[in-house]
């Protein structure tokens, strides 16, 4: 059947892998249709770099702008996945602007949705940054959420807009609480977390990487392929199946810092390891501190998700794309 699936943020790595995916194999719908081959429309901001694709177009597209982002919603949509955000560093630094895209862009999103194509499914992402430090772990969807970053409002308003959305019937919105991606591919971002990738992904490259925490601090992991393998999975769960709030914490690791080195350290030698300089930035401390390491992800696997199976994976994962 014909149909397209917009993907916002389509050109950053998730949104590229995830549409890689798509192209490749097709994606189900919670009503159980399949299309085999749509249409897929990658939202990105001007001068990005696009992946070559078959099927796949290109729209430069400033997700806060609700006029912009109405006019280009096709009426044939099926699916939007909503990846576009500012990441949790930047959001700290400029809040008008994490204002605008985090929670503007999620609300033209929404609303384009449901006055285009009433109804149809918005497959969003959340990060764990929606909690405090505070709450007693193992989180589950039923703690309260209290961020304490400008990343972490900013998603979890976002949250709360999709689910009055569901409510109300008008999108079939549902949030996707992600942890921490890594080993992301490309370079250093403005995330916090963008460490978590660099202390693999540089040294495997023979390039210094700083650590800005101290390496007993934990962290919630999952690999990029468990990421995208979320992504597309949660449109393929039954609308009647998903959970009223729309959000759901996506299966990690709890890994330690500590623990990633020497996993690098056994694999790759000592000599890449030691491109690791230990380095505190308390701007990294004080939001990456905040964020919770242990989640209970029962009601996500009793919807079909899988996490990744050990800290192994991840790594067999960041030795392909060196």
């Amino acid at each position: 059947m014909a149909g397209c699936v917009v993907i916002t943020g389509g050109c950053g790595f998730l949104g590229a892998a995830l549409a890689k995916r798509i192209a490749e194999n097709g994606v189900s719908l919670p009503d159980g249709r399949f299309l085999d081959a749509p249409e897929i429309h990658l939202w990105d901001r001007p001068n990005t770099f696009v992946p070559a694709l078959p099927n796949t177009s290109f729209h430069a597209i400033d997700i806060a702008d609700r006029s912009a982002v109405l006019t280009a919603m096709p009426d044939d949509t099926v699916l939007i996945y909503h990846l576009a955000a500012i990441v949790s560093g930047q959001a700290e630094a400029g809040y008008d602007l994490g204002m605008q895209v985090n929670l503007g862009g999620t609300n033209a999103i929404l609303e384009a949705a449901k006055t285009v194509v009433p109804g149809v499914p918005v497959i969003g992402t959340s990060s764990l940054a929606v909690y405090g430090c505070d709450a007693t772990e193992p989180l589950t969807e039923a703690t309260e959420i209290q961020p304490q970053n400008t990343y972490g409002v900013t998603k979890a308003m976002a949250e709360l807009v999709m689910a009055d959305y569901r409510r109300r019937g008008w999108v079939d919105a549902r949030t996707l609480r992600l942890p921490t991606v890594t080993v992301r591919p490309g370079k250093p971002n403005a995330a916090a977390s963008s460490f978590a990738s660099a202390i693999i992904r540089e040294p495997l490259r023979g390039m210094p990487a700083i650590c800005p925490v101290d390496p007993d601090m934990a962290l919630w992991v999952a690999s990029p392929d468990a990421a995208v393998a979320a992504l597309c999975h949660a449109q393929s769960v039954a609308k009647d199946d998903w959970p009223m709030f729309g959000a759901v914490n996506v299966p990690g690791l709890r890994v330690q810092v500590a623990d990633m080195i020497a996993a690098l350290r056994a694999r790759a030698g000592d000599s890449t390891a030691d491109l690791i300089e230990m380095k505190p930035d308390q701007r990294i401390i004080d939001i990456v501190g905040t964020w919770p390491t242990l989640f209970d992800t029962s009601l996500a696997k009793s919807l079909g998700f899988r996490g990744d199976m050990g800290l192994d994976m991840i790594l067999d994962q960041a030795f392909l794309m060196k």
